[in-house]
């Protein structure tokens, strides 16, 4: 990839002003190192481990946020694995989430426009609390760096399912690096995150309200469509359907469906993988991690059309 294709790749991660796009969905584990070796099998490759800071305050001195992340960094958007390090507010509330279950808790919208959705939420009645800045330390080509982020996010049990928030990347160059971009399974971006939960018509219209965005769908599966990304709402019955899979909690942010270039590199990655996998009628194929990840994730060609069930 060239330099000039690689700026541009990271430029279109930030949404313009008004518009959002599915950024990244962040899994809360109780072990990185258990994790890892999980997900390789599964043909991801994964960043070095990175310890998160924050201010709470602008201004305010940066203290360490008692977390640390891997990512799996896609074309478009990226999946995060986030465990506690430390005793702190922020590595206290996942280890809270992780007690309910260990998996997906939250889904992250990019914006290039946070003091927007801030004001948004607020006439909603989210009660916001203050943007926060964090931050995080990257290797790149060239050295360390810096990654610098601007979040919003409503206060804990604000949004049942879990931490949903809003994210601008002010340093997406450091983020999306080609040599973490490329996945034996060949996945390429983000499509979609479901939602399973006890009364989608209700989920979905009070997502509508905190994104801004129109509901569509029909029936008691619905969803909600960014400018690059779907959030998708269905009940209990539908994952057993669908997934043969009873949850046993929710709501439960149940998984996710990656686009990849190569689904049959994937099917193989999957069945290789000794995972449990299977194979939904349209020929998109998913897999279930082993319990320290959690979810369900599905692949899909970049050719097929949104997820829906």
């Amino acid at each position: 990839m060239t330099p000039g294709a690689l700026e541009k790749l990271a430029a279109a991660q930030a949404p313009g002003a008004g518009k959002l796009t599915l950024d990244h969905v962040a899994h809360f584990i109780p072990d990185l190192e258990i994790a890892a070796p999980a997900l390789e099998k599964l043909g991801f490759t994964l960043t070095p481990y990175s310890a998160q800071s924050h201010r709470l305050e602008p201004g305010g001195p940066l203290l360490p946020a008692g977390t640390g992340n891997r990512c799996i960094m896609l074309e478009h958007g990226y999946l995060e694995f986030l465990a506690p390090n430390a005793d702190t507010p922020v590595a206290n509330q996942l280890r809270n989430a992780i007690a309910r279950y260990t998996g997906v808790h939250s889904v992250i919208f990019g914006t290039g426009a946070p003091a927007d959705d801030h004001a948004r939420l607020a006439k909603e009645g989210f009660s916001p609390l203050p943007p926060v800045a964090l931050q995080r330390q990257l290797m790149t080509p060239h050295g360390e760096d810096t990654a610098r982020f601007t979040v919003v996010r409503v206060a804990p049990g604000g949004m049942p399912e879990g931490r949903i928030q809003f994210c601008q990347h002010h340093t997406p160059q450091f983020v999306w690096q080609p040599q973490w971009m490329q996945h034996e399974n060949g996945a390429t971006g983000l499509n979609t995150v479901i939602l399973c939960v006890e009364n989608p018509l209700e989920t979905a219209q009070r997502y509508a309200r905190f994104t801004g965005l129109a509901v569509a769908g029909g029936g008691d599966v619905l969803h909600v469509d960014t400018s690059r990304g779907r959030v998708l709402f269905c009940p209990r019955a539908t994952i057993m359907r669908v997934f043969n899979i009873e949850p046993s909690t929710l709501p439960w942010i149940a998984g996710y469906a990656l686009a990849t270039r190569n689904i049959e590199a994937a099917r193989r990655q999957a069945a290789d993988s000794g995972y449990a996998y299977g194979a939904l009628d349209d020929g998109r194929i998913y897999v279930v991690p082993p319990a320290g990840i959690g979810g369900i994730i599905v692949f899909e060609t970049e050719d097929n059309a949104p997820l829906d069930f």
